[in-house]
């Protein structure tokens, strides 16, 4: 044998052992799947990006034009990447989340956000794995996890965890569309994984299921009309138009997800699955209106919940309200009438004006003067009040 083919077959041999050892490194931190793309699998990124930005479908997400250029490649990302490593976590709920549309009294919050922050969780799992596999490989590391601009779903179909669905989710033959995604990025060389094709088919359970039509056509979203990006990015008033469609939904929204066939895998999930605490399964809408901001930190303290602030939490939560019909929580919705947060005096009124018969909301009106904020006072035109 040559002293090439020696060289060659060293190298393999390492690249198989390194490879070997992060799998099984990440078994035993709870991950549930573990495979390795090349840096420059994505080429065509790039151009699906650009086309996405072109027509505003990222709505207020300035952050993503602005990291375009290192998000569309991870080579500008850091340009000693030799492989990366894509890591999945299956958080499949227990029970269909589409159910508690049928409770209007109850606040739906997204299945991931129902306990900890999955970033801090998967962040610190993946600095361990990452912390023994630098010292096992000699070679650099670094870790991310969605706050960074990787796009993790594309190069998680290049690695073999999965295929974006037409919702533009991961979807796993293993773990249906329920996977928290993280990666690894290293100078090592490492064996390749084979990418994973699209399982769709003529499928569009994931299209027909989203309330608002996000979906201008499948593998495409429009972020302006998705009830995630609504209730989590979007800062302002919610467009009048989606909000009946909005429902209970007062975090997140799971309902393109939930369709997709491919769930009835998702129960093989890992022992270290993170579990929903049993206060944020179905809250109780009277009980969330009442909560002034300290109790809303102290509430969802170290739930992702916590990052949008209680403004725009509780502006949710009133037009999950007035979409109820429930009456009894009118005087939850009278009180935030007079909140020191115009988006919450706003969605107030909107609330009101559904829930209160026509002569009391008239009365109500009558007695509503003193407010000068052109958006508050948006909403009062919109109710038919001058």
């Amino acid at each position: 044998m040559s002293g090439n083919a020696l060289r060659e077959e060293k190298d393999e041999k390492k690249r198989r052992t390194l490879t070997d050892f992060l799998k099984d490194e990440a078994r035993q931190k709870g991950f549930d799947v573990c495979r390795v793309a090349l840096p420059d699998s994505i080429p065509r990124a790039p151009e699906r990006l650009t086309d996405f930005l072109a027509q505003d479908f990222h709505g207020t997400m300035d952050w993503m034009a602005e990291t375009a250029e290192r998000r569309a490649d991870p080579r500008v990302l850091w340009g000693d990447v030799r492989s990366v490593v894509l890591f999945g976590m299956n958080y499949g709920p227990d029970e269909d989340p589409r159910a508690l549309q049928d409770r209007p009294d109850r606040g739906a919050i997204s299945v991931y956000a129902r306990n900890r922050d999955y970033h801090d969780l998967i962040k610190g799992r993946l600095k361990e794995v990452a912390t023994r596999f630098a010292a096992r490989a000699g070679e650099d590391v670094k870790v991310f996890v969605d706050t960074a601009p990787v796009m993790e779903k594309p190069l998680a179909e290049q690695a073999g965890l999965g295929w974006q669905g037409k919702h533009t989710n991961l979807v796993s033959r293993d773990f249906g569309s329920w996977l928290f995604l993280g990666s690894l990025f290293t100078t090592a060389e490492l064996l390749v994984d084979t990418p994973e094709r699209d399982h769709c088919g003529s499928c569009r359970a994931c299209l027909d299921a989203c309330p608002t039509d996000a979906f201008p056509a499948p593998y495409r979203i429009d972020a302006r009309r998705c009830i995630s990006y609504l209730t989590i990015e979007h800062k302002g008033p919610i467009d009048p138009e989606l909000r009946q469609k909005i429902g209970n939904r007062i975090y997140g929204c799971d309902d393109c997800l939930a369709a997709c066939p491919w769930n009835k895998f998702a129960a093989t999930a890992s022992e270290m699955k993170l579990q929903a605490r049993e206060d944020l399964k179905e809250p109780q809408l009277s009980d969330l209106l009442g909560l002034d901001d300290a109790t809303f930190r102290t509430f969802f303290s170290g739930s992702p919940v916590k990052r949008i602030g209680r403004d725009r939490f509780v502006r949710n939560c009133l037009i999950a309200a007035g979409n109820s019909g429930d009456i009894s929580l009118l005087g939850p919705c009278l009180a935030l009438a007079d909140d020191a947060s115009p988006v919450v005096r706003g969605m107030a009124v909107w609330a009101l004006s559904r829930l209160m018969p026509s002569g009391d909301f008239s009365q109500f009106a009558a007695r509503r003067h003193s407010e000068t904020n052109p958006e508050v006072l948006a909403e009062w035109k919109l109710a038919g009040v001058v």
